[in-house]
């Protein structure tokens, strides 16, 4: 049986989820109508995962996740509303070690609950296996923030890092036309469950001069992507942004595949270019990792592309990755020692389609080592 905690203020989402739960057979499970009653139960219920709402009175999603991480770390799977504000208070959460985030149904939860049981019930069941990744400093952080305040107050915000120093053009002088087509190659990145923070750790420690432009396809809705793309901007030397239009593939920048739709490589008369796709039924994941494989693979000499899987529950871009190794490309896969979770990943390396497998703090050394 999977324990699971279901934290929310609604008492009809509490009814929704717990009913989707209980037809499965195989859950047990406790409810919380905030974030408080969630910390009082981790204890006595021991869940093996938790759902918990983003917005809740009194100690919101944010701050009892930060107590669940600090008091009695286990998987999180985040649950928001469908708004701006919502899916970058979502990625906090993310970085905060949620190991994943759903889109909540709007509207008449009962006309959307057959699109949406299933999703939360493969989700919440990769989480119960899950190794969720604490943020860093997060116990010493609250204790010495909470230090004499009632145990009842919302954990503040961790402080953001500072954006890494970019050059800025001279005012008088118009920014350099972005060369056509990529020199060199190209890295192809993919991640599912767990990406958003790993993406962070690579992206981070790569160079503004790094030589290959970066396209990811990160499983997330549409909703996420955008802030997804502003969030990793702020956090790395790369310039960072999210694919809702083609554009040209240029050395040193990344291109993030927009939610619930497909990033793909084409040939325009200019050159190379991300562009965004349709999402293609005969794939199950979007953007689809195996999809934007593919597509490179069939624009690029596959000796000057690089794959990299990241954690994420699924086979997405195992494949394809395969493909591009077996066809004289290069690719690394994500240890298990560091995935939230190594589906992804794992099935890259068991299908023998991985040149190097190493764990996420090494990965962005591999990718310099191998670009030249």
């Amino acid at each position: 049986m999977i324990r699971l905690l279901v934290v929310d203020d609604s008492a009809l989402m509490r009814k929704v989820l717990g009913g989707i739960f209980a037809a499965e057979g195989d859950f047990e499970v406790a409810f919380a109508r905030d974030g408080l009653e969630a910390i009082d139960l981790l204890p006595r219920f021991e869940p093996d995962v938790v759902t918990l709402d983003v917005t809740m009175p009194g100690l919101d999603g944010l701050a009892c996740l930060d107590r669940i991480m600090l008091e009695r770390p286990c998987p999180v799977v985040m649950l928001s509303s469908l708004t701006a504000e919502g899916a970058e208070v979502s990625l906090d959460a993310l970085a905060r070690g949620a190991v994943d985030v759903l889109e909540k149904p709007a509207g008449a939860v009962s006309l959307a609950i057959d699109r949406f049981a299933p999703v939360l019930v493969r989700t919440v069941r990769a989480a119960a296996r899950a190794r969720p990744r604490t943020a860093h400093g997060l116990a010493a952080r609250l204790r010495a923030r909470h230090a004499g305040l009632p145990q009842a107050g919302p954990a503040p915000s961790p402080p953001r890092p500072a954006p890494p120093a970019r050059p800025v053009p001279h005012p008088a002088e118009p920014d350099p036309a972005p060369k056509a087509d990529p020199a060199g190659g190209l890295v192809l990145v993919g991640a599912s469950t767990g990406g958003p923070p790993a993406l962070s750790a690579v992206l981070g420690e790569l160079p503004a001069g790094f030589p290959w432009p970066i396209i990811v396809a990160q499983h997330m809705p549409a909703t996420f992507t955008g802030p997804l793309a502003r969030r990793l901007d702020r956090l790395s030397a790369l310039s960072v942004q999210e694919v809702t239009a083609p554009a040209p593939l240029v050395p040193g920048r990344v291109y993030v595949g927009r939610g619930d739709a497909d990033v793909i490589v084409v040939r325009r008369p200019g050159g190379l270019m991300a562009a965004p796709a349709p999402a293609h039924a005969g794939y199950p994941w979007h953007p689809s990792v195996d999809r934007l494989v593919e597509s490179a693979l069939g624009l690029v000499p596959p000796g000057q592309l690089v794959g990299v899987l990241m954690t994420g529950m699924g086979r997405d871009g195992a494949r394809a990755m395969a493909e591009l190794r077996a066809r004289g490309g290069r690719t690394i896969a994500e240890a298990e020692a560091t995935a939230v979770v190594w589906g992804m990943p794992g099935e890259l390396v068991r299908s023998g389609g991985a040149d190097i497998v190493a764990p996420l703090e090494a990965i962005a050394a591999e990718l310099r080592a191998l670009v030249p």
